[in-house]
């Protein structure tokens, strides 16, 4: 009879640890979400670096406003921004700004020398743009180092995290936001530069080609207030 026990013991684990599994990595993902929500607002300092083969856009100053729930604005020296179509905001709080997705613990992996929980989003409400998120996450220090996120209407994009000293507010130091050119939509007064064949159309020059925005922080002002006009 004990033996009995103990084999129908084992196989009720192995049957439910993937659920007990996801409801673990479900609240660390809410203690990530509630530190992430400590930030009502901030405006930040920077420089952009922009990697992207066939825009000529040099090292920029810009400034960056931020506002919960999801109201980001970048401004940069000269009036340009570059970033992908659908105003993506390179803000970790955009990924969790709400309650509505299941998760999945995907494992483990380490990410610049630290080891981090693999957790997939998954959005409950049809209407969502965003179909699939898969985070890397700093358990220990309640810090994401980095995001995939798959949409509908702008591709795959992945957002890569450096912390220092704002990481008490979960606030990157640097940011590595990569994306495909092919869902990029070109902003007015960039200047081009492709070196494909000249015969090809402007789509299939940016197809499978990867392009990079990389933004450093130097300062940020955390919840002193931001006007409503910034993001008009």
């Amino acid at each position: 009879m004990r033996q009995i026990l103990k084999i129908t013991f084992i196989l009720v684990a192995i049957t439910y640890s993937p659920i007990a599994f996801s409801q673990d990595m479900t609240a660390l993902v809410q203690k990530v979400k509630a530190k992430l929500d400590a930030v009502n607002d901030y405006v930040a300092d920077g420089k952009m670096k922009t990697d992207i083969t066939f825009i000529k856009a040099p090292v920029g100053n810009v400034k960056v406003y931020y506002k919960k729930p999801n109201k980001f604005k970048l401004k940069r020296d000269g009036g340009i921004s570059i970033l992908p179509k659908g105003g993506i905001s390179i803000n970790m709080g955009s990924i969790v700004t709400t309650n509505d997705f299941d998760v999945i613990y995907a494992g483990e992996e380490t990410i610049s020398g630290v080891k981090t929980k693999k957790v997939k989003l998954l959005p409950r409400s049809e209407t969502s743009d965003v179909v699939l998120t898969t985070m890397y996450i700093d358990e220990a220090n309640l810090l994401i180092k980095k995001a995939i996120t798959t949409t509908k209407e702008n591709g795959t994009y992945e957002i890569e995290m450096t912390y220092g000293k704002f990481s008490n507010y979960g606030l990157p130091d640097k940011v590595v936001f990569t994306f495909n050119t092919k869902d990029y939509k070109m902003p007015k007064g960039i200047t081009m530069d492709f070196e494909d064949d000249p015969k090809k159309t402007e789509a299939e020059k940016l197809k499978n080609k990867k392009g990079k925005v990389e933004i450093s922080y130097s300062n940020y002002l955390i919840n002193k207030g931001v006007d409503e006009n910034v993001f008009k």
